[in-house]
């Protein structure tokens, strides 16, 4: 084969640190905004991005030339720098050490996005430690 060809999407899930409330819908589209635009600027394309006070979803395809690792390393980093840059709340920011990241298929696309739209709604029957262990066993992994 002459050509390498790539289409990874990503469906990564982080937390705020302790979990506090920090993304107010006051900011919210500002750090999603910022976060959109860091992404962009690694040569990932974003679908959508939206989530909770306390978390984040970002559905994303990933650039070929960069693990999802580096990705979300720089785009929590960077993100926490700017709101904390640009004083947007009051507390010093910063996301949890981990995340949650699972692959795509494009059969499950439409249905992941709308997930994602839909945060809001979600969670008003579901907190966010259901949804994540949920995640966690849907993929056969434990936090344990």
């Amino acid at each position: 084969m002459s050509h390498s060809y790539n289409k990874i999407w990503i469906h990564a899930i982080w937390a705020t640190k302790n979990r506090n409330h920090y993304i107010s819908h006051q900011i919210e589209r500002k750090v999603y905004e910022f976060i959109y635009n860091q992404f962009k600027d690694l040569g990932c394309v974003v679908r959508i991005i939206n989530g909770m006070p306390d978390h984040i979803h970002c559905l994303f395809l990933l650039c070929p030339n960069k693990s999802i690792a580096e990705v979300i390393k720089q785009v929590k980093g960077s993100s926490s720098h700017y709101v904390n840059q640009e004083k947007l709340i009051l507390d010093n920011f910063s996301w949890q050490t981990g995340y949650a990241s699972f692959s795509i298929s494009e059969s499950v696309m439409e249905r992941v996005y709308q997930y994602i739209k839909n945060q809001k709604e979600h969670h008003r029957k579901k907190n966010f430690q259901d949804e994540y262990d949920g995640f966690l066993n849907l993929h056969g992994l434990s936090e344990k």
